[in-house]
């Protein structure tokens, strides 16, 4: 006989008050009068629950998305751009989650890269103290709404790790209003926020590392013009603690002498998703029969991203990085995996994947139902009177038979060409960024601890002038900015030092 199922729970009363209760409505009132109900209007207005019973995560950061008013960028459904928890998967494939969860520092970083601005405290980093005014703080604005990490098994409630957003305070009872998207469990209910607190200062089993709350708000711009990290493929956080823990130490047991040798310590060994941590952001839009005109928003944003590679190839690090990269012999298959994906038909192909991804949502990258790109034509169109870009088409023919044309718009190389320039009959064809842009990128991105062991204290010095971002034009330093807080939301998952 089929199991019959659960209906709802019994919502354990107390510690909890129910919303909907006369004592709820009571707490309700008052916290209205105190001021500190104002973000609840917005959250309410877009609660949803959660529509997989381990999706906690994504639908709490939906809500607070939506509530704060960003626009994805992409599509949900029809013509609507809308946050859904089926979208957030940029940091974490949605099977695995929907299987085990999401943790802690990927929910930050998910928030992060879509348009949120993410600060993060673990419950042994900080104190109650700080929590509560922080909670007084968001609850007394419409522009901030604070997400708490906690151990349900605290609050007498079933289960164990959940996430939610707070949806008010009550100053007098020191309680806060826990908007709970398993709304099939249990309904927005009142806990004392010292139990609370008690609830997140717990240690996740996933991780190791305590829970706690993050606080978000808007962006004054765009999260990113053009990088982002990508923690998808199994083995980021093989690459993020080679990074953190393996190159420092390597740092300190070599006897360098320029930075050349710093270069060849740093990426002699890397795992072979090293490629793929940082990646870049292209302009994906649906094909038009003949029309290659480029709307202002999509020149201006183009334009953003060519001056971003003309500051990347401005520092002398960059410099640095080109020299040894050309130094490097063919042969040496210790560097192959950083350089294979700067050919020409495999980054025009996996593009135009990802584009054909975004529009279509069929698949993942690869298009497992489905054909990736073919057809696929590389030229060169005019952004304005003075800069051209590059324009990857092609078409996408999904489970269905049905034909998607898909275009990326790709800033235009403006320099010789060389191994990190794709080409065509020995012409530079301007698909960006490559190798050396990512690698340069990825290495101001790093702590500053990491080159703290070079033994040598001259090349120590010249090591660090090359990688502060106080020195860095505006748009290359806020680009650095975004991706050292990004590694930082992810490291501190798997324990990795925090990054100042």
């Amino acid at each position: 006989m089929a199991s019959p199922g659960l209906y709802r729970r019994a919502l354990p009363c107390p510690p909890a008050i129910e919303f909907a209760s006369s004592e709820g409505k009571k707490i309700f009132s008052e916290s209205l009068a105190e001021g500190t109900m104002e973000g609840f209007f917005n959250l309410v207005s877009y609660y949803q629950t959660q529509s997989e019973p381990a999706y906690c995560g994504l639908a709490t950061l939906s809500v607070v998305l939506n509530a704060l008013a960003i626009d994805p960028g992409r599509k949900w459904k029809g013509p609507w751009r809308w946050f859904d928890d089926s979208m957030l998967d940029c940091c974490e494939p949605l099977d695995k989650i929907k299987a085990k969860g999401i943790t802690f520092g990927k929910v930050a970083c998910l928030a992060r890269c879509n348009g949120a601005k993410v600060e993060a405290f673990r419950t042994d980093e900080w104190s109650v103290h700080d929590f509560r005014n922080r909670v007084i703080s968001c609850c007394s604005s419409e522009d901030c709404h604070v997400i708490v990490s906690y151990n349900r098994a605290l609050l007498n409630q079933t289960g164990t790790g959940h996430f939610s957003p707070i949806g008010g305070y009550h100053t007098e009872r020191d309680m806060v209003l826990i908007l709970d998207v398993a709304r099939f469990k249990y309904p927005p209910h009142w806990v004392p926020l010292t139990l609370l607190w008690n609830a997140m200062n717990t240690i996740d089993q996933e991780t190791g590392q305590y829970r706690g709350y993050m606080t978000i708000s808007r962006l004054s711009r765009a999260p990113s013009i053009l990088y982002t990290v990508s923690c998808r493929h199994e083995g980021w956080n093989s690459v993020a603690k080679f990074l953190t823990e393996d190159v420092p130490q390597l740092l300190k047991s070599e006897n360098l002498k320029d930075i050349q040798d710093v270069l060849s310590v740093v990426f002699k060994s890397p795992p072979s998703e090293m490629r793929e941590l940082i990646t870049w952001i292209a302009e994906v839009r649906r094909q038009e029969d003949g029309n290659l005109t480029l709307s202002a928003e999509e020149r201006g944003r183009l334009a953003m991203k060519a001056d971003i590679l003309d500051q990347i190839r401005t520092t002398t690090l960059f410099k640095h990085v080109t020299k040894w990269s050309d130094s490097v012999s063919s042969c040496c298959k210790n560097f192959e995996n950083l350089f294979d994906k700067d050919m020409l038909p495999v980054l025009a192909a996996d593009v135009c994947c990802r584009g054909a991804y975004l529009l279509t949502g069929c698949g993942g990258i690869g298009l497992s139902n489905g054909k990736c790109c073919n057809q696929i034509d590389v030229k060169q169109v005019n952004v304005d009177s003075e800069n051209t870009a590059t324009l990857v088409s092609g078409t996408v023919i999904t489970g269905g038979g049905a034909k998607q044309g898909v275009d990326v718009l790709v800033p235009l190389c403006q320099r010789e060409s060389s191994r990190l320039c794709l080409c065509n009959e020995g012409h530079c064809i301007g698909m960006h960024p490559s190798t050396a842009d990512v690698l340069t990128v990825l290495l101001l991105a790093l702590p500053f601890y990491t080159w703290s062991g070079i033994k040598e204290e001259k090349l120590r010095v010249e090591v660090t002038s090359l990688l502060r971002t106080e020195d860095l034009p505006p748009l290359l330093q806020e680009e650095v900015l975004f991706l050292r807080e990004q590694l930082h939301f992810l490291m501190t998952d798997i324990g990795s030092p925090s990054l100042p």
